[in-house]
């Protein structure tokens, strides 16, 4: 599987602050995964790629710089990212479950001003890879260039948001609205599921019909990500979020996300934290070792709840809960972690978790300093004012 970092600031950072210093960035995640346990391959270096959005007068479209030389072996990477900055950041290692290692099949994918990205699988791909190509317009079969589910994944996407009467290939002046991207990548979980329900029972037994669908996509203005796994009783891939008004360069490769008031001037997404501690750090005069959990909290990542959405929208952080047949409504429910670890993947990996109890109509909405708009094509959770949930620190282990 694949590792994915997701940056939406107020300001411009200097991409090397986030793909190179930090020391799990996501450079360092290509040879040195902390959440992966795939022991056939332990890298994730099949190729890379980094999407950013530049000046407006340049046009609305991401630059994407991508590669089939593995990312900690790459110098042109490290020369760009030592001199690019940009306030909407994309970036992908990858680790491939299906397609070549080809340029063509490097995230994240484009079309003009929208931006892809994929973490985990669509299940029985080689079943249902001629029937989700079917169900596309002419358009978008024909806009796909590699062959990994992925980027099907990605077309899938833009026809659905064609089938919502929307023209992807024509961004409206403030782009199409965070409600119109979530709802596209909602349908297109769906359509996933629908089509892997087809595929017959004989071609497969129950853990192949689970796809691990974390993905991400932004039109330069909103983003929203997913954190899915078509499954009631199984974990998702890792993927957390963390926000604050300052990404502090300790040096030495130590980062830290301060918060010096309740904005969120910056906005992470990651499958694996930037900041996971190496090695003993001082406090008060004292040696004190972060490992693990406490390791995972010093700098208040927080896990996106399975099966949800996580948009960003004018710097604010909504958590909207994805309720379908695999969507469980009790939030003490523990889901099993053994899926996710046949893949290769740690899923209940140390962190905080953020908990989503939604009442009929509502969602959930993390601080932030922007509002949630709503626009009248997003979802009927879109039209009440969202409300902040309490959230629940995981116990640590041993501690």
């Amino acid at each position: 599987m694949c590792r994915f970092l997701v940056y939406k600031g107020k300001d411009e950072i200097l991409l090397s602050k986030l793909i190179l210093e930090p020391t799990h960035s996501i450079l360092t995640q290509s040879y040195d995964s902390r959440l992966r346990l795939d022991t056939r391959r332990p890298h994730n270096g099949d190729g890379f790629g980094v999407g950013y959005y530049t000046s407006p007068a340049l046009g609305p479209a991401p630059c994407l710089f991508t590669s089939t030389i593995p990312a900690w072996n790459c110098i042109n990477l490290s020369r760009l990212a030592a001199k690019t900055t940009s306030s909407l950041i994309f970036a992908h290692v990858r680790a491939t479950t299906s397609g070549a290692l080809a340029d063509a099949n490097c995230h994240p994918f484009r079309h003009r001003s929208l931006m892809f990205m994929h973490n985990g699988s669509i299940a029985a791909w080689p079943s249902v890879k001629r029937a989700l190509a079917a169900s596309l317009a002419d358009e978008w079969f024909l806009f796909v260039q590699g062959g990994t589910d992925s980027e099907w994944a990605f077309a899938l996407f833009l026809d659905s948001m064609q089938r919502r009467g929307e023209d992807a290939s024509r961004a409206p002046p403030g782009g199409f609205g965070h409600a119109v991207l979530r709802a596209a990548l909602r349908d297109t979980v769906e359509r996933i599921n629908a089509l892997v329900r087809c595929v017959p029972d004989a071609d497969l037994d129950e853990e192949g019909r689970r796809s691990l669908l974390n993905f991400a996509v932004t039109d330069g203005v909103s983003v929203v990500c997913t954190r899915y796994v078509s499954s009631r009783t199984d974990e998702a891939a890792s993927l957390y979020w963390s926000s604050g008004t300052s990404w502090r360069d300790e040096g030495g490769g130590r980062f830290v996300m301060e918060r010096r008031d309740r904005g969120a001037d910056i906005v992470l997404v990651a499958s694996e934290p930037l900041t996971f501690e190496r090695g003993p750090k001082k406090q008060a005069g004292r040696q004190i070792s972060l490992t693990g959990t406490r390791a995972a909290r010093a700098d208040n990542w927080v896990t996106v709840p399975t099966n949800s959405t996580l948009t960003i929208h004018k710097q604010t952080v909504m958590i909207h809960p994805i309720i379908d047949e695999y969507y469980n409504h009790s939030p003490s429910y523990t889901r099993r972690s053994e899926f996710a670890k046949s893949r290769g993947l740690v899923s209940n990996a140390p962190g905080v978790t953020e908990v989503v109890t939604p009442a009929a109509g509502e969602g959930v909405v993390e601080e932030g300093d922007g509002e949630e708009g709503g626009g009248g094509k997003g979802e009927e959770l879109d039209k009440v004012r969202l409300r902040l949930e309490v959230v629940q620190r995981e116990r640590r282990r041993g501690g």
